[in-house]
């Protein structure tokens, strides 16, 4: 998934990962593998591609009975277990690749290590989000995490997973084994589905008593959401509340695309906007962000948006608090989502939201209302 105009998704995880001097890092694939594998390009960019060590593509068809799409990612680690055991690590550290954030996992694990733990959760204060969305933790004066709570209807605190766990290794695996053995097979006999792992192990775990808490303090959202992606986009044309994407001690490391320089014509206004290589700007782009060669004609105006890849806004058109997707086209005078001149981000409600799916097209004049969506092309 893109973010930020020349990133991906994935390239914080795995900037991080190089950063905090980890070598062996798998990808477990599942959704748009072919994509993924085309970016991931064996690991170049983040010195992952090596004779020994380096990067592993574990794929979700392996060619046996433990293959198929994964339930979850207690599920997709169940199903490697072979390879897991084989290369028998001593720490399993666990990262999903749809959060913003920057940390030295190192750290991390030098302190579950210190623990002894079972598992270390990495957690932070919720800001800005519902913590319904996530697994919610609390912890006594020591650090040890007392409860856990998945997903829960209503919430008992703020502090939340994020999604970065490091564990015993040998105890994961024993536990996934236990959990498995206590489920009934699947139709002609498929393995069973261990879903998440805040489903039934990480509850299991805190209820043994050796799970601790590391606190990120910086930076950290979950974009797995709409409304979330939009305004952790917003967050990056306000520098007081994003991640600094110009640090130069832990620079976000991606593969590239091969485009000529923004060109940004005298008819246009740019304000607060992030502009990727490849763009043509000779309108006007308020507090948005825009990935490679988006063209915004003369006459129209984006505000407070995200435009991916070669994506058209067309002369007069109005984009206002949008996404619009890659190769989506907008039409002379349309007008997508509404008006928010003036507006902070925060203030922003998440039913407001305008999307244009990947290669759709909003016709000449045409109107999208606030909150509307738009299918992708076929």
């Amino acid at each position: 998934m893109p973010y930020a105009g020349v990133y991906r998704l994935i390239d914080f995880p795995l900037s991080n990962c190089l950063h905090s001097g980890i070598s062996d890092v798998w990808i477990i694939e599942q959704f748009h593998p072919q994509s993924l594998n085309d970016h991931v390009s064996n690991g170049r960019p983040w010195d992952l591609d090596r004779t020994h060590g380096g990067m592993k593509v574990l794929h979700p068809h392996l060619g046996g009975s433990g293959s198929g799409w994964h339930q979850g990612n207690a599920d997709a680690i169940y199903r490697n277990r072979a390879v897991i055991r084989e290369f028998a690590p001593d720490v399993l550290l666990v990262l999903s690749a749809d959060h913003v954030y920057e940390l030295d996992y190192s750290k991390v694990i030098d302190y579950h290590a210190e623990q002894r733990a079972d598992v270390t959760m990495v957690t932070t204060k919720v800001v800005d989000d519902d913590p319904a969305r996530f697994g919610i933790v609390q912890t006594d004066d020591d650090g040890h995490i007392t409860d856990y709570q998945y997903k829960p209807e209503s919430p008992s605190g703020d502090i939340a997973t994020t999604e970065v766990f490091v564990f015993d290794a040998t105890k994961l695996m024993n536990e996934l084994d236990r959990i498995a053995g206590e489920k009934e097979s699947g139709e002609d006999n498929e393995e069973p589905a261990l879903e998440d792992l805040g489903e039934e192990l990480l509850p299991a775990l805190v209820k043994e008593g050796n799970a601790f808490d590391y606190r990120l303090e910086g930076y950290w959202r979950d974009v797995g959401t709409i409304d979330s992606y939009w305004r952790s986009h917003m967050d990056l044309v306000a520098p007081a509340r994003g991640l600094n994407m110009d640090n130069q001690a832990w620079p976000i490391l991606t593969l590239a695309p091969q485009r000529p320089p923004a060109h940004i014509y005298p008819s246009s206004r740019n304000e607060n906007s992030l502009v990727s290589p490849g763009c043509t700007v000779r309108g006007d782009v308020i507090s948005s962000v825009l990935g490679p060669g988006v063209l915004v004609d003369e006459g129209a105006t984006v505000r407070n948006s995200i435009l991916l890849h070669d994506s058209v806004v067309e002369s007069g058109a109005t984009v206002d608090t949008a996404i619009i997707d890659m190769g989506a086209r907008i039409g002379k005078e349309a007008r997508v989502g509404g008006s928010t001149e003036g507006s902070d981000a925060a203030d922003v409600s998440a039913e407001s939201i305008a999307v244009v799916g990947a290669g759709a097209i909003v016709g000449r004049g045409a109107t999208v209302p606030p909150g509307g969506r738009i299918d992708p092309a076929d």
